[in-house]
């Protein structure tokens, strides 16, 4: 068993740790409730303006906004990984790392795939694996929709311009605090409708064309910027869960380490009484043989 300083050290760091570990749960729960809003306002206009682009792609032929539906063999990938710049969030990095992963060596194996990361940690772990085309983890410095803006400027241009023939957006998709979806999501070529829901009937002014090559960037755009939200919601809520977790722990082991240092201390206790009533008894007896 240790020695009681060595027990009271442990109970002070576990105790530092889970001070650590509870303020940056109520710095995540904080950030959260701000971040939470504004996907939550945002994701149904996103999602609608969408879908309204993939009805009307289907059946425009434009050069403006069919070059961004052009679909062509899928010989050179581009994997946009949506990670975060810092750690302590429990699975959230690793989750969209391995689903980067896995669509390389399984869906795309044989291609030649390269990766965008947003994000220091898809940066730091993909870039070992893949051609790293850049690292826009600064984003999250300043996350406005001017800025997401250019980093979907730079993918409309290279997908343009047959740089890359299809881009992929991975990234966690916000469901609620404790629950964070890994989501694949095709940014390009768009998606067209098929069916009944490609077939509705609208009026356009001044023209189809016309509306459609002004909605494809800014649908684009839309979509990069609510996937980064949603992303950035997730990290604050997988955060906050981890940290609750750790503090948990934290606390349990602190009460275990107390009840190691009061067992070790009373064991001690009990060990001076016993050597102070031998001792005595032993002075006793050699009184009473010189007596």
């Amino acid at each position: 068993m240790a020695n009681l300083k060595e027990i009271r050290n442990r109970i002070a760091s576990v105790s530092s740790t889970m001070q650590i570990t509870s303020a940056m749960k109520m710095v995540s729960a904080a950030k959260l409730k701000k971040a939470q809003d504004a996907i939550t306002a945002m994701r149904p206009y996103s999602d609608t303006l969408t879908d309204l682009l993939q009805s009307l792609s289907g059946s425009i032929e434009s050069s403006d906004a069919s070059k961004y539906a052009a679909v062509r063999e899928e010989n050179k990938i581009l994997l946009v990984a949506i990670t975060s710049n810092r750690g302590l969030c429990g699975a959230f990095n690793t989750n969209v790392i391995k689903q980067a992963q896995s669509l390389a060596k399984g869906a795309y194996a044989g291609k030649a795939v390269s990766v965008m990361a947003v994000g220091k940690k898809s940066a730091d772990i993909l870039g070992k694996d893949f051609p790293l085309v850049s690292n826009e983890s600064a984003i999250y410095e300043d996350l406005t929709f001017a800025n997401v803006s250019e980093i979907a400027d730079r993918l409309m241009e290279d997908f343009a311009t047959e740089k890359f023939d299809k881009i992929v957006l991975i990234y966690n998709k916000f469901k609620n605090a404790a629950t964070q979806i890994v989501t694949t999501e095709q940014f390009l070529p768009i998606v067209p409708v098929v069916g009944a829901a490609a077939e509705s009937d609208y009026i356009f002014e001044p023209g189809k064309a016309e509306i459609v090559s002004e909605l494809v960037p800014k649908a684009l755009k839309t979509q990069l910027f609510k996937g980064i939200r949603d992303s950035f919601a997730s990290e604050h809520g997988a955060r906050m869960t981890a940290m609750h977790k750790a503090t948990d722990n934290a606390a349990d082991l602190r009460d275990q380490l107390k009840l190691t240092y009061n067992q070790a201390r009373q064991a001690a206790i009990t060990n001076e009484f016993l050597e102070i009533v031998g001792g005595a008894e032993a002075l006793n007896d050699s009184l009473f043989t010189l007596s």
